[in-house]
């Protein structure tokens, strides 16, 4: 037994230490994400199409003002833009080869995504609760 004192196989030595070892998460969240993005698309642009009595400014801001527009409007934001970075951070993976590239993109895929969700969720709050 030459150093080699495990009984496992050399699959089972090597399973699970693949280059990501996240692929199944990343998968299911990014389907997921696509099936309730496919249920609050529709509804925002119906019930926008339906509530609001004309395409100006105090018709979305009396949309948004109300509570269960207002927490439908929030849930599609953030889940679009978890989307959005899960598919950008695929892509980035999959094409970007430079290591310094590679690391500002997903950086900037985490960072932008947060900065503007959070801009966004402020101001659909802002407009909910007044000024």
């Amino acid at each position: 037994m030459s150093g080699n004192s495990s009984m496992r196989t050399a699959l089972g030595r090597v399973k699970g230490h693949g280059a990501s070892g996240e692929g199944t998460g990343h998968f299911i969240a990014s389907r997921v994400t696509a099936i309730a993005l496919a249920i609050l698309g529709p509804w925002f642009i119906i019930s926008a199409a339906l509530t609001m009595r004309d395409a100006g400014y105090g018709s979305a801001l009396e949309f948004v003002a109300q509570p269960l527009n207002s927490v439908g409007l929030i849930l599609l934001l953030v889940i679009g833009l978890y989307h959005m970075s899960l598919g950008m951070q695929e892509i980035v993976v999959d094409y970007i080869h430079k290591p310094f590239g590679k690391f500002v993109l997903l950086l900037l895929n985490a960072l932008g995504p947060l900065a503007i969700g959070a801009a966004a969720i402020f101001a659909v709050l802002r407009v909910n609760f007044g000024a």
